[in-house]
C-alpha cells in the first residue's frame, strides 16, 4: 500500500453476525471501499489534489465524498449514537444536494488542502468501523430501512472509482511530461488501417420491455418497467473504431457544418475541436494520450472521448444514426454481460473484443459507453425518492443525453444492461464512443 497513506489498511471483511444478507452486504462494501483505496496506490499527494477544470474533482475530494455518503445518508439517521469525525465535513464534501446543506463550491475543491491526505484516510477508516458496528448490531428496523442505503452507497462509489480515472488522465493529459498511471497490459500496437467493415445485426420490428424490473439492484432513474414499440433497425455489429473515426477527420468532418448540429458546430468553433480529447499529430502520425502515457493511435481500438455533437456528426457522416437507448436496450438483453471492465486493469479500450465477448454483438459492455439519440428524461411512472436522496438522478433530468454499455473504466458487478449513465452534450472527458444505427428498409 502506498507509504503517503498513513494507517490505512483492507477493511476486514467479517463481522460478527449470523445474518447472511448483513454478511454478504458488509463483504462488498469491504471489498468494494479496499478497491477505491488500490486505484490510489502508487499516487502522489500532488496527484491527488489535481483539479484541471470544474467537471472535475481531486480524488482526495473522491475519498473524501464517497465516505460522507455513508455517513450522511446510514449512519447519521440509522446509526444511534454515531458521532462525525469532523461535522465540518458536512459542507466540505457535500457534492450537489440541496437538501443535506451548504456545500463547497466545486470548482474550488482543489482550494482544500486541508483536511489532509492522510486525515481524509483516517476519516474513511472512522466510517468504516461505524459501518461494521451497524451492520453487527442494528436493530431490525433501522437494518431494514440502512441496508438499502448501504447498498447505494456500494453503486455510488463505483461511480466515483469510474470518475477518479477519468479526472487524473484529463489532469495528466495537462502534464508535458505525459505521467502513467500503470503500466500497459500487453495488447496489439498494430497501426492504424481501414479497420473492420463494418457488419449490421437487424433488431426485428415488435413491442419490447425496457427498464428495471429486479431481481438485484438498480437505480431508480432505471424504473419503472415498461413497454416500447420499436420499428426495427439495424445496429453495427462493433464499436466505430479510430482508423474509422480517422476518415471521417480527413474528409473533413470538423470543418463540415452541413453534419452537425447547431450547438455542435457552435461548440466546435469556439472550442477548436479538430479531433477527440487526448489526439493529437505526432511526429510519426497521430497519438492518443491515455492512462499509460502517450500512444501511437491503435485503428482497431473503439474512438474514445468523443461528444456527443461528435458522436451525431460521425454519424450523419456515414449516412447512419445513433441508435435510441429503447433500441440500445432491446438489442443488449440478448447479450451475456461480458467485455473489458476496470477488473481487467486495461484502462484503455481495447484493440479486439474480450475472449468471453460472444453473441450477436460485440463491445455491447465495457470499452467505452455509447452514446444514444435519447434525451435523459424519466421513464413512464418514475417518481424520485423523498429527501435529499431523491436529487441522485432526478433532477437531472434536463439537458443530458443518455449513454450505455460501461466502460474500461467501470467495475464489472456496476455494469447491467438497464444501466443509463447520462451527461451534457459537449462532455468529451469521460470514456465515451459510438455505435451505429440504420432504419430497416
Amino acid at each position: 500500500m502506498n507509504s503517503l497513506l498513513p494507517g490505512h489498511s483492507a477493511l476486514e471483511p467479517s463481522t460478527q453476525t449470523s445474518d447472511p444478507h448483513r454478511v454478504m452486504i458488509h463483504t462488498g462494501f469491504a471489498l468494494i471501499r479496499a478497491q477505491t483505496m488500490q486505484l490510489v496506490e502508487g499516487l502522489s499527494v500532488e496527484d491527488l489534489n489535481l483539479q484541471s477544470m470544474p467537471d472535475a474533482s481531486p480524488l482526495k475530494w473522491h475519498l473524501a465524498h464517497t465516505t460522507w455518503f455513508f455517513e450522511t445518508f446510514l449512519l447519521g439517521p440509522y446509526s444511534p449514537g454515531y458521532q462525525p469525525l469532523d461535522p465540518r465535513y458536512r459542507e466540505l464534501f457535500n457534492s450537489y444536494y440541496q437538501g443535506v446543506g451548504e456545500r463547497w463550491p466545486r470548482p474550488q475543491r482543489a482550494l482544500l488542502s486541508r483536511p489532509s491526505l492522510g486525515e481524509v484516510v483516517q476519516y474513511r477508516l472512522h466510517v468504516d468501523e461505524a459501518v461494521r458496528r451497524f451492520v453487527q448490531n442494528a436493530s431490525a428496523a433501522d437494518w431494514q430501512a440502512g441496508a438499502p442505503l448501504l447498498e447505494i452507497g456500494l453503486h455510488h462509489e463505483q461511480q466515483h472509482q469510474e470518475l477518479m480515472l477519468t479526472d487524473l488522465k484529463h489532469a495528466w493529459s495537462l502534464n508535458p511530461l505525459g505521467p502513467k498511471y500503470r503500466e500497459m497490459v500487453p495488447a496489439s500496437l498494430a497501426a492504424a488501417d481501414a479497420g473492420p467493415k463494418t457488419q449490421w445485426v437487424e433488431l426485428q420490428p415488435g413491442l419490447y420491455e425496457i427498464g428495471h424490473a429486479g431481481p438485484g439492484f438498480a437505480f431508480d432513474n432505471e424504473s419503472k418497467r415498461h413497454r416500447v414499440w420499436l420499428e426495427g433497425c439495424r445496429l453495427a455489429e462493433r464499436l466505430v473504431s479510430n482508423a474509422q473515426y480517422l476518415r471521417f477527420i480527413e474528409d473533413g468532418g470538423y470543418q463540415r457544418p452541413e453534419l452537425w448540429l447547431s450547438a455542435g458546430w457552435e461548440t466546435v468553433q469556439r472550442e477548436g475541436w479538430q479531433a477527440p480529447l487526448y489526439w493529437r499529430r505526432g511526429e510519426q502520425g497521430w497519438e492518443s494520450f491515455t492512462l499509460h502515457g502517450w500512444r501511437p493511435l491503435v485503428g482497431q481500438e473503439p474512438v474514445c472521448h468523443v461528444s456527443y455533437f461528435e458522436a451525431d456528426a460521425y454519424a450523419r457522416w456515414a449516412g447512419c444514426r445513433l441508435p435510441t437507448e429503447q433500441e440500445w436496450e432491446a438489442a443488449a438483453a440478448c447479450q451475456p454481460l461480458t467485455g473489458w471492465f476496470v477488473d481487467s486493469e486495461h484502462f484503455h479500450p481495447a484493440s479486439r473484443p474480450a475472449p468471453d465477448d460472444v453473441g450477436p454483438f460485440k463491445q455491447m459492455f465495457g470499452d467505452v459507453w455509447q452514446w444514444t439519440a435519447s434525451p435523459y428524461v424519466a421513464y413512464p411512472g418514475y417518481r424520485p425518492a423523498a429527501g435529499a436522496l431523491g436529487e441522485y438522478n432526478g433532477k437531472f433530468m434536463c439537458d443530458q443525453w443518455v449513454l450505455r454499455g460501461a466502460s474500461c473504466a467501470t467495475p464489472r458487478t456496476h455494469a447491467r444492461v438497464t444501466y443509463r449513465n447520462f451527461f451534457p452534450a459537449a462532455a468529451r472527458w469521460q470514456f465515451s464512443g459510438l455505435r451505429l444505427a440504420q432504419d430497416l428498409e
